[in-house]
């Protein structure tokens, strides 16, 4: 969604200083934007402060520190259970709506086929089970809020993955990158613009799915990034997840089908190939 389209009611973001929350204040720039020094959403009364009737709230705020939350279990539900819960109760008690960000670690990561909206949940990890206790404690106390589980993410910037592959191909002759972990690689930007356009279509489902479509494990993501920038993708070698062990087992597969937001009349994602060129194009400049 470009600049200038975003919706007619007055949006918030919570969580605008993280990858989703700053690419929709770049696509929406009227927003009224939380990061967590501006806004603590496990406190009622400051949440309550900062909402009115008609609002269009997108939580982006999450603890996504997935490893220390293996031994800090108390931060993770602070900020993936509580604060949506309070930020849920909060919407509706002003007449807000609210959109929800959710992820790919609320399922088991065992399946052979992408996980649809309705499929059982079964974190296995910390972060997970926040994630999840999130997204109940929003259907709880919000039950007309959107959900909408994510996977992947990046912008090319900062410390994420392909920010990471960016730095280690100036800095290693060589990269070992997990060739067993198969997700769906999810452009900020991209996302952004789906929920923008999400925050226009109130009649949608509650729970969907949004990702750049297609899928990829970390090792064709890696090397994606080395052609992409015009190094050698053969720099790139791969390894199994038993070799990098971590406090987090991460998900062997976590693709998430777009099949219910495609029949909500939501514009699909487009494929995590053409995102990616896009931006590894615009982390350049």
């Amino acid at each position: 969604m470009p600049p200038g389209t975003e919706p007619s009611a007055r949006l918030v973001v919570t969580g605008a200083g993280g990858q989703v929350g700053r690419e929709l204040l770049r696509l929406a720039p009227t927003a009224r934007a939380y990061s967590r020094a501006r806004l603590d959403i496990t406190d009622p009364t400051a949440v309550e402060s900062v909402l009115r009737p008609g609002d269009i709230v997108v939580n982006c705020a999450a603890y996504t520190a997935v490893d220390r939350a293996e031994s800090d279990p108390g931060s993770a539900f602070a900020g993936n259970a509580t604060g949506p819960a309070v930020l849920a109760a909060a919407c509706t008690r002003a007449g807000a709506r609210l959109i929800h960000l959710s992820t790919d670690y609320v399922f088991p990561g065992t399946a052979a086929t992408p996980y649809e909206p309705g499929d059982p949940t079964g974190p296995t990890t910390v972060y997970g089970r926040s994630k999840l206790a999130g997204e109940l404690a929003v259907r709880d106390n919000c039950p007309a809020a959107h959900i909408v589980r994510t996977a992947w993410v990046y912008r090319g910037t900062d410390s994420d993955f392909v920010a990471t592959m960016r730095r280690l191909e100036q800095e290693r002759h060589t990269v070992n990158v997990v060739t067993d972990q198969v997700g769906s690689p999810t452009y900020a930007a991209d996302l952004a613009a789906g929920l923008l356009e999400l925050a226009g279509r109130p009649e949608s489902p509650t729970v969907l799915h949004a990702t750049n479509s297609g899928r990829a494990s970390w090792f064709e993501v890696a090397r994606a990034v080395f052609a992409g920038i015009g190094a050698d993708p053969d720099r790139v070698q791969p390894c199994t997840s038993a070799e990098f062990p971590r406090p987090a087992p991460r998900p062997a597969f976590s693709v998430l089908s777009g099949t219910a937001w495609r029949d909500a009349g939501l514009t699909p994602l487009r494929p995590w190939e053409s995102a990616l060129t896009e931006a590894l194009a615009r982390a350049a400049r």
